[in-house]
């Protein structure tokens, strides 16, 4: 009776070791998954990067940095005009920024918008040589990539590929958008006076296709 009561007894003893034990591994378990976890804060740049590329967040950032640069290096237009008929190469060189396609020139226009075609307006320039034709992309909608490709600093590289490196343009036109045009009625500018700033791909000399980064309608 002794034997089999101490028995008994000794039994609980192995079940609670397991117990204990278990809790223990647990424990531990729990302790390695915490020391292995990054808190990310919502919206934080490394919140960003762990949902992937986020275009509207990319031309939020961007835009204002691409219209400070543009706004620095902007070129009087008749002076640039004068340049890039003399010699296309020399000027693109001088005032541009090179891409594969042509280089994207920084301009500072004064004069007056004409007439109106699909997302374009003529834009007529106070003293600019004869044969130069101006239009401003006014929207709605704004093509091309001059905007991201204007400072140089935005390249192929920064991105995971060619599809994210088009997002980003247009991301940054978005918000050119929104920013530089979203208090115009581009219906109405026909023969308003205004001073632009912007930037447009030299391929013809004599024809201007400029992206404002800011209209300023007297």
């Amino acid at each position: 009776m002794n034997t089999q009561a101490q028995y008994a007894t000794a039994k609980p003893t192995g079940s609670k070791v397991k117990i204990v034990t278990g809790i223990a591994a647990f424990v531990i378990v729990i302790g390695a998954i915490a020391a292995d976890t990054k808190v990310v804060k919502i919206g934080s740049e490394h919140d960003v990067r762990e949902q992937g590329f986020q275009p509207d967040t990319y031309g939020t950032a961007e835009f204002p940095k691409v219209q400070a640069d543009v706004e620095k290096r902007a070129v009087d237009a008749v002076t640039l005009a004068s340049a890039v008929l003399a010699d296309k190469k020399a000027a693109g060189e001088k005032y541009g920024v090179a891409t594969t396609t042509g280089p994207v020139l920084p301009v500072s226009l004064t004069g007056a918008f004409g007439e109106r075609k699909a997302n374009l307006n003529e834009f007529k320039v106070d003293g600019m040589p004869d044969g130069i034709t101006v239009r401003i992309q006014t929207g709605p909608a704004i093509n091309g990539t001059d905007l991201r490709d204007a400072t140089g600093k935005i390249e192929f590289g920064q991105f995971t590929n060619q599809i994210e490196y088009q997002d980003a343009g247009s991301a940054i036109n978005n918000e050119m958008k929104k920013a530089t045009l979203g208090g115009l009625d581009p219906e109405k500018l026909t023969g308003k006076t205004a001073t632009v700033v912007g930037v447009f791909k030299l391929i013809n000399p004599k024809n201007w296709l400029v992206t404002p980064v800011k209209v300023d309608v007297k």
